[in-house]
Parts: structure tokens; sequence; C-alpha cells
């Protein structure tokens, strides 16, 4: 497992993350991309420990999820089942098991001011941190000329994975109301929503 592991994630983290997989009894499975999540944990009817993470993610997003997993398992077995899944205990837990990993052997040099802000207060996912997580992105394999929300002018039409399109009409605090053009509704999208611009 820990040779798999070093495939995936930086090669100064794959000790530590093997030795919380084995001290917290994780079952990990390395999945296909998942265009709604980047890993998931739940305990199993038999009792055991399962955590998925998407294996298309790059080393350092996956080594975030991957903890963010674990982070739920430690929370709900120190805290008891009813906390909210992204509460406080999580977030304090989460900020516990990420710490010792934000240190340069493991991330890059530029990633280490963002990582340290965001551990500050966690999000339920990296991806609603618009600078970490686009500082992210920049370690994935390219992708053939990836647009996002926040850059395409007011205006626009695009298409998202799941193939619907929409319309960008305006900005609402840190987000984007874009209208979905077959149905008419408004839906709010994160400035770092990946979309395919269609020419009119």
């Amino acid at each position: 497992m820990e040779g798999t592991l070093a495939k995936y994630i930086p090669e100064f983290a794959v000790s530590p993350a093997f030795e919380l997989i084995v001290t917290h009894g994780v079952h990990l499975k390395i999945v296909n991309e998942r265009a709604t999540r980047h890993g998931d944990y739940r305990k199993a009817l038999n009792g055991k420990h399962e955590i998925t993470v998407n294996g298309s993610l790059n080393k350092y997003r996956f080594l975030v999820t991957l903890i963010h997993e674990i982070a739920h398992l430690v929370a709900f077995e120190k805290y008891g089942r009813n906390i909210k899944p992204h509460g406080n205990e999580w977030k304090h837990t989460f900020q516990q098991l990420m710490v010792p990993y934000i240190r340069p052997e493991i991330f890059p040099n530029q990633l280490l001011p963002l990582l340290a802000r965001h551990f500050r207060n966690p999000s339920a996912s990296s991806d609603t941190d618009t600078t970490l997580s686009l500082a992210l992105k920049q370690f994935d394999a390219q992708k053939d000329n990836a647009n996002y929300v926040f850059e395409i002018p007011y205006g626009t039409v695009f298409r998202i994975k799941n193939g619907k399109v929409f319309k960008k009409m305006a900005v609402r605090t840190k987000r984007f109301e874009c209208i979905e053009i077959s149905s008419g509704k408004t839906y709010l999208f994160n400035p770092n929503a990946e979309v395919e611009i269609i020419q009119m």
C-alpha cells in the first residue's frame, strides 16, 4: 500500500500519510474521476472505514483530499456521529492533521502561504477557496484550454461537464449568477468552475 500511495502523493508525505491510514484502519480506494467530488469517507456496515479518492487528482490535491477524508473519520470517532460533517470539530481536526504536511519538502513554495491561509478556517472543499483552487490546478495534467467562469465575459454562453448550458449574467459577492438556457433558472457558480465556451 505504501508503494501505491507513493504514486499519488509527494514523496515526503508518504510515510506519515501511510501511518495515519494504518493507525485509523482506513480501507483506501483510489477510483476513477468523479465530477462532483474529489473524495469521500463512509463507515461501512461491517465497521470498516472506507475512503475513496479520485486517482486523477494531482499529488498535492490528492494529499489534501486524503487528509480531509481522514479528518472526517477522526472527528466522528473523537466527538461522536452527531457532529456536522464540516462543522467546528471537523475543521479543528483537519487543521491538526494537515499542519505537519504544510512544509517545503512536501508542497511547492508558491502553495505554502495559500495553504497556511486556507487552514486558518478550512472550508468543506478546497474548491470554494478560489485562490487555492486555481493554484492547485496549475499542477494538473495539461487539459485542453480550460476556461473559468470568472475570466469569461458577461453574456458568454457555456457548457459544463454534465452537458447543461448556461449564460453568465452577473456577480453576487464571491460567485457568479448564470442562467440555465433550457429552464431559465438562475444558478450560482464558483469563480473557478471550469466551463466550455459555446460559440453562438
